[in-house]
């Protein structure tokens, strides 16, 4: 292997800087999961820990929700150039694909809607959407190569690409087009350490690394099986797991975690520690993966906080694993790591939030929905352009006819049902029975999307009413559908436009209140929502994300930058309706 950058090198056996051995001591740190003005606090976190590189996704589907609208692509350069401040490496993954427990897998709901399973393959129209947003997105790191001073010394190929398919042939052209559009440093690939997966995910030439929690050495050897030579690395230690809603989190083990990074460093490998720091998928982002081995089962929706039950926790404190995970790394630094900076100020006493105003579903819908759709199967939220959010389809039982039963066939994920204007059960499988309902009627499903799947092979499957609604056998045909997205929320002058009735705790519909933060008292916080059921949480215009009295997660991380001093708006839409909901706060 001989990809070489400006003294960066992958050598036969070590990367080399200037042709020294060097070993990558790095840890994940998702730029898009924690506020920017607290990137380099975090940062600074991870050189105390003993780092001297961080690696960071980019997620497509956050940087273009719509085609070839653009958002803040330029926040990627701007993290780097905070890693090098804070005297890092940076690895970065661009994936187009990232996983990342992240909505779809990072790839754009207006891209999968359309293709479906032609992505991550060599279709033609798949590759043309890849190399325009490769084309905006490059420039932020082609800029900032170590070959110019900057602190990138890798690029990924893809991620995780053997996990999912074969078609090496777009490994290929997705290598060519990283190089032909300026990068210069080593690209690498990264895969499950299976024979299956390293020959389905890796590429001649490009160097290849394995991704693990447990058995670094049996990894290691999986790895020197298909590449003799070329560095050790370990591009995803995975020192912790996430959660999912309505599920007991994954048990942690703090010295079982310590003791596999010292098992993987003493094999000679470089690292990255999966995650450093977890952070927040702010704004509905969570993704989702489906059960079984196959990854083909139920649907399970990840919780909002990322932390990962990292040695740097979401609030950006050390845990148990930070000491044991610095003296672990100790032996293998150039220098002795630097004391961690102060503590992020937290919210200096608990404060209630005040609701002063309520709206129904359906004035929320008229002010801040998309066009209603008329058309004669129920269309998915993909061909409605509604990314996360919910969808509210309406359709007619002819009749006069019997009770039959009604049927939703398809359901994605799921829906709150009115017939009649009287609420009817709330159903969360895929082949969902509403009950008898006679004819003539009128059938109301609010259908909410619990994230897309990230991970295996139902990646980019469409959201919503996917199947059809049956009447007995009957499909109903001629269906109203309006899509509402989350991002709605964040147009303040959208949301005044509202026509807020009397407050009226719990019920479904978008809550307005404010909280009250007295001077000098501003601080990360965590939101408080007893007793309240599902929904999503604004303040200050800033997403915050999805809530769920199903657990394991009871509260919201507030990074203390969303928070000013005086009054600060809150956002509750509370999607099924919450009968014993008790008072709304913030607490330190």
């Amino acid at each position: 292997m001989a990809y070489e950058a400006a003294g960066f090198t992958v050598g036969e056996r070590d990367f080399l800087l200037d042709g020294r051995p060097v070993r990558l001591l790095s840890g994940a740190l998702h730029h898009f999961r924690v506020h920017e003005a607290q990137w380099d606090h975090r940062l600074a976190m991870l050189r105390a820990l003993g780092l001297n590189c961080v690696e960071t996704y980019v997620p497509w589907n956050l940087h273009e929700p719509r085609p070839g609208e653009l958002r803040d692509v330029a926040a990627v350069g701007r993290f780097l150039d905070a890693a090098g401040r804070a005297g890092l490496r940076a690895i970065v993954r661009p994936g187009p694909y990232i996983c990342a427990e992240w909505e779809n897998g990072g790839l754009p709901h207006w891209l999968t809607g359309p293709l479906g399973r032609r992505v991550r393959t060599c279709d033609p129209e798949y590759l043309r959407a890849v190399e325009r947003w490769f084309t905006a997105l490059l420039p932020q790191i082609v800029s900032r190569q170590c070959t110019t001073g900057g602190p990138v010394v890798l690029v990924q190929v893809e991620n995780e690409y053997g996990s999912y398919g074969s078609d090496t042939g777009y490994l290929a052209w997705l290598a060519r087009l990283l190089r032909e559009r300026g990068v210069t440093v080593p690209l690498f690939t990264s895969d499950g350490p299976e024979d299956h997966m390293l020959t389905g995910g890796s590429l001649p030439g490009v160097l290849a690394a394995v991704n693990f929690g447990s058995g670094a050495r049996e990894a290691f050897a999986a790895l020197r099986r298909h590449r003799p030579s070329g560095p050790l690395f370990c591009a995803e230690l995975w020192c912790g797991w996430f959660a999912h809603w309505g599920e007991t989190p994954a048990p942690d083990d703090a010295r079982r975690a310590a003791r596999e990074l010292r098992t993987a460093l003493e094999c000679g490998a470089s690292v990255n520690l999966y995650m450093a720091h977890g952070g927040t998928s702010f704004g509905g982002h969570a993704g989702a993966n489906r059960a079984g081995a196959l990854h083909d089962g139920p649907l399970e929706p990840t919780v909002t906080s990322y932390d990962y039950a990292a040695p740097i926790d979401e609030r950006g404190r050390p845990t148990a694993k930070f000491a044991l995970f610095r003296d672990a790394l100790a032996p293998y630094a150039d220098t002795p790591p630097p004391e961690p900076p102060a503590p992020w100020p937290v919210l200096g006493a608990p404060a209630d939030v005040r609701l002063d105003g309520w709206a129904a579903p359906g004035a929320v819908l008229d002010v801040l929905g998309g066009p209603e759709v008329t058309a004669p199967v129920p269309p998915a939220f993909e061909e409605l352009d509604v990314d996360r959010g919910l969808v509210r389809y309406r359709l007619r039982v002819p009749g006069p006819r019997q009770p039959y039963p009604l049927r939703v066939r398809g359901l994605r994920d799921r829906a709150v049902t009115f017939v009649d204007g009287v609420p009817g059960p709330e159903l969360d499988t895929e082949d969902a029975l509403l009950g008898d309902v006679p004819g003539p009627a009128e059938v109301e499903l609010w259908v909410e999307s619990l994230g897309r799947v990230n991970y295996g092979p139902r990646l980019g499957e469409p959201k919503g009413l996917t199947g059809g609604v049956l009447h007995e056998r009957q499909y109903l045909h001629g269906v109203r559908a309006r899509g509402l997205r989350l991002d709605a929320f964040e147009d303040a002058a959208a949301v005044a436009r509202l026509p807020f009735a009397p407050p009226r705790p719990g019920a479904r519909g978008l809550h307005h209140g404010t909280v009250t933060v007295p001077p000098g008292r501003t601080g990360d916080a965590r939101l408080e929502l007893p007793g309240w059921t599902r929904g999503f949480a604004w303040l200050g215009g800033f997403p915050l994300g999805r809530y769920w009295s199903a657990g394991p997660q009871h509260t919201l991380y507030v990074p203390g930058p969303v928070l000013r001093e005086g009054p600060n708006e809150v956002l509750l839409l509370e999607l099924a309706g919450a009968e014993g909901a008790g008072a709304v706060r913030l607490v330190p």
